[in-house]
C-alpha cells in the first residue's frame, strides 16, 4: 500500500482498517488496496459526524407548499393543444432516436421469497414471464412502432451483475439487439459502526452496501454509459425501477412533455389515496422542486386540505422520470456528485474487535445511501404529470398483501381487461366489478391501447370465456 494511500486512511481516523494487513496474501492485499482507495476518505470523518455520532434532523422548509402538475386528462383546449403536440413531440424524438431506457435494477428478489436479481422474478400473471422481460418486449415494441431502437441501460449492483448478465445472455437478450442493452453497475459505500468507525466485512474487505439509486447518475459517467448514450446521440432517458412491470418504458406524451416544458429532470406524480400513503411528496421550498418523504411530512402539511376537501399535497411519487442527458453530464462533470446522504440503521455482519465475524440479531451500524429525488432541487426546471396508477404503477416488493406480487399480477390482467375492452372485446366480470379471468398480453405486441386494439383485430378475438386464463 502506498503512503498516500495509507496516510488518507489514518487521517481520516480509520487506521483499525490497516490492523490484518501483514496478514493478507498478496492477492488479498490487491483486492483490499483497490476497495480501500475507491473511499473518498476526505468525506468520512464529517459524513460520521453528521450521518452516525447525531442523527441527522429532518428540517421541513417553512415556506414549503405542493408542486405544481398537469392533471391527467387536460382541463381546457388550450391544454389540449399542448398535450396533442407534447405526443406528437415524443413520438418525434423516439424516431429520431434520442430516448434510450434506464432500469435501476440493483435489488434481490429477497422479500419475495426468490433467490435472485428482482428483475428474474417470474410475474406473469398466466406466462410467468419475468419482470426483464416485461421490460426487454416493450422495448422492442416500442422500437418496432417508432422505427428506430432504442437502447436499453440497466443498473444492477455488485451483488447482482454477475448474475443479470448471465440471465440475458441465456435468454439471447430476448431478441433484442446484444450492442443495444448496456450493463453497468452501481457504486457503493461503506458502512459504520455506531461510533463512526467503518465496518470490517473480513480482513481483507469493507463492510460495503450499494450507495442507492441516486448513485446512478454517477455510475453513468463512470461506467461509459453517458459515452456511449453521447455517440448514439441520445438525449432523454426514460428512468424506470425494475419491480413496476406496469410502467410504460417510453411514452410519448411524458417524454414531448419534458422536452416542450424544457426541463432538465421531469417526474410522474400519482394522486394520493389517502394522507399517509408510502409515497413521497411533491413540494416545492424556495423555486425549488424536491420530494420529502411521507414519513418526514408534519401531520399539519399530511392532512392539509384544499377548499373543495381534496388534499392539498396530494402529489406522490412513483419513481418514474424523464431525465435529459446533458443534466446528468452537468451533475458528474467532476467525476463526483453531491447528493445528500440518507441514514439507514442496519443489522450488518462484521469482524468484531477480536477479529471474528458476528451476524448481529439487533442493528449495529449505518449504511448510507443516496436517493435519485434528491436531484430534483438541482434542475432548473422541472416537470411533472400526473399519472393513472391503475395504468402505470404496480410495485413488487411483497410476495403478498400490498404492493405484492400477487397485486401485481391482479393488476397487469386488470389493465389488460380494460384495454381490450376499450377495442371491443367482451369481458366476464363478477358481480363485484372484478374480471372474472385472468388475462396476460405480451408486452412486445402491444404497449399502448392501440396496440391492444390493433391485436385484438387482428386475432378476430370478440369475448373472453368466465374463468379462463388468456394469454395473448
Amino acid at each position: 500500500m502506498n503512503d498516500e494511500l495509507k496516510k488518507a486512511i489514518t487521517g481520516a481516523g480509520q487506521e483499525h482498517l490497516l490492523r490484518y494487513w501483514e496478514e493478507l496474501t498478496v492477492p488479498e492485499k490487491e483486492s483490499y488496496r483497490e476497495q480501500l482507495a475507491a473511499v473518498n476518505w476526505a468525506q468520512i470523518p464529517q459524513l460520521a459526524v453528521d450521518y452516525v455520532i447525531k442523527r441527522p434532523e429532518i428540517k421541513i422548509p417553512e415556506d414549503l407548499t405542493p408542486a405544481q402538475f398537469f392533471p391527467l386528462k387536460p382541463v381546457d383546449e388550450a391544454q389540449e393543444k399542448l398535450y396533442a403536440s407534447a405526443r406528437e413531440k415524443g413520438v418525434e424524438l423516439l424516431a429520431a432516436g434520442k430516448v434510450c431506457c434506464l432500469t435501476v435494477a440493483g435489488g434481490q428478489g429477497t422479500r419475495l421469497g426468490f433467490d435472485g436479481p428482482k428483475g428474474t422474478y417470474p410475474i406473469g400473471p398466466v406466462s410467468n414471464r419475468t419482470l426483464f422481460e416485461y421490460f426487454a418486449g416493450a422495448v422492442a415494441r416500442t422500437s418496432e412502432k417508432y422505427g428506430r431502437q432504442v437502447n436499453w441501460y440497466i443498473m444492477t449492483s455488485p451483488i447482482n451483475r454477475e448474475a443479470t448478465e448471465s440471465f440475458f445472455k441465456a435468454k439471447n437478450y430476448f431478441g433484442l439487439p446484444r450492442e443495444s442493452v448496456f450493463f453497468f453497475t452501481q457504486g457503493t459505500m461503506p458502512a459504520f459502526g455506531t461510533d463512526g468507525k467503518l465496518l470490517m466485512a473480513d480482513k481483507n474487505s469493507l463492510a460495503l452496501s450499494p450507495d442507492g439509486h441516486g448513485g446512478t447518475l454517477l455510475a453513468l459517467r463512470k461506467s461509459g454509459a453517458l459515452d456511449k448514450m453521447i455517440a448514439d446521440g441520445n438525449e432523454y432517458i426514460s428512468y424506470f425501477q425494475v419491480d413496476n412491470p406496469l410502467v410504460p418504458v417510453a411514452d410519448p406524451l411524458f417524454i414531448g412533455l419534458h422536452a416542450l416544458e424544457n426541463s432538465e429532470m421531469s417526474a410522474i406524480m400519482l394522486s394520493k389515496t389517502n394522507s399517509r400513503e408510502k409515497l413521497g411528496n411533491f413540494c416545492v421550498s424556495g423555486g425549488r422542486t424536491m420530494i420529502i418523504e411521507y414519513s418526514d411530512l408534519p401531520d399539519e402539511l399530511a392532512e392539509k386540505r384544499n377548499p373543495d376537501g381534496s388534499l392539498a399535497f396530494v402529489a406522490g411519487s412513483p419513481a418514474i422520470h424523464v431525465l435529459s442527458r446533458k443534466f446528468v453530464e452537468k451533475l458528474t462533470s467532476g467525476g463526483t456528485l453531491q447528493l445528500p446522504w440518507h441514514r439507514a440503521d442496519k443489522k450488518i455482519p462484521c469482524l468484531n474487535a477480536a477479529g471474528e465475524p458476528v451476524s448481529p440479531a439487533e442493528p449495529n451500524g449505518v449504511k448510507l445511501e443516496s436517493f435519485i429525488f434528491d436531484a430534483l432541487p438541482l434542475a432548473e426546471k422541472v416537470m411533472i404529470l400526473e399519472g393513472d396508477r391503475a395504468e402505470v404503477f404496480a410495485p413488487t416488493k411483497n410476495a403478498t398483501g400490498v404492493d405484492s406480487a400477487e397485486s401485481c399480477r391482479e393488476m397487469i390482467s386488470a389493465r389488460n381487461a380494460r384495454r381490450l375492452e376499450c377495442a371491443g372485446v367482451e369481458i366476464p366480470r363478477r358481480e363485484d366489478g372484478k374480471i372474472d379471468a385472468v388475462i396476460e398480453i405480451s408486452s412486445a405486441w402491444a404497449v399502448d391501447d392501440e396496440d391492444v386494439a390493433a391485436l385484438a383485430a387482428e386475432t378476430g378475438l370478440k369475448k373472453i370465456l368466465p374463468g379462463s386464463m388468456v394469454a395473448l
